[in-house]
């Protein structure tokens, strides 16, 4: 393996546990209208695929007209961005790994197929102390992930051959995402799905616990 020089990040799921603050706010979107709202669980399936692909997976199947899905999304975006910050929060062990990544002089990024102005609040507000040197969500600048052309924007940004980044996210999206764009896909294990997914998805490791990714790179021949 090429050594590693690079780490690009997926957001929710794998730096911040933002799934509550996702929830309580599609939850209050579909109630508002008279529908069924879901368990914090079901969340984790719903999410990983933007903003639109959530609402549509929230929604009764026999709800999904494109109107209904227009309708509940602007509505989702205005309530989340009132209450985005309340439960969100680093995982335990993120701080570790980003002081060890950012004091080696690792060059660090975030791809995300949230909202690109919430991917930037998020990074902002919980995320201060550490230098990304480029944070991207979803826009219509790039096509959503897996599309690679977000992840290998940010490697003309850091001067880096793709070969040479190391891709952390928690979804098959994310892993499908590296691999478009010939970087070393490593799954998130504590992040919103399960590992089964991630190792079927082409995930060469699979980090259980934040910490664990200085180990691999350690033993790969980074060092702190």
């Amino acid at each position: 393996m090429p050594e590693i020089t690079a780490v690009i990040f997926d957001l929710d799921g794998t730096l911040l546990d933002t799934l509550q603050d996702i929830a309580d706010s599609v939850n209050r979107v579909l109630r508002q209208r008279g529908l069924p709202g879901h368990e914090l669980s079901a969340y984790k399936t719903f999410v990983g695929d933007g903003a639109e692909a959530l609402i549509r997976r929230a929604l009764p199947e026999t709800e999904r007209s494109e109107k209904a899905i227009s309708t509940c999304l602007a509505a989702y975006l205005k309530d989340y961005g009132a209450n985005w910050d309340h439960k969100t929060k680093p995982y335990e062990g993120v701080p570790q790994m980003l002081d060890a990544l950012n004091g080696a002089g690792m060059k660090m990024a975030v791809l995300s197929n949230k909202p690109h102005v919430f991917t930037e609040k998020c990074v902002q507000r919980f995320l201060p102390a550490w230098l990304f040197i480029k944070v991207i969500g979803l826009s219509s600048r790039f096509p959503k992930k897996p599309d690679p052309a977000g992840a290998l924007a940010i490697a003309d940004c850091m001067k880096e051959n793709s070969n040479r980044i190391l891709y952390l996210g928690d979804t098959a999206t994310d892993m499908k995402t590296a691999i478009a764009a010939n970087m070393f896909p490593v799954g998130a294990g504590w992040g919103f799905r399960p590992a089964s997914e991630l190792l079927e998805n082409g995930c060469r490791y699979l980090a259980r616990h934040p910490v664990d990714v200085i180990d691999f790179l350690n033993s790969a021949g980074f060092r702190e």
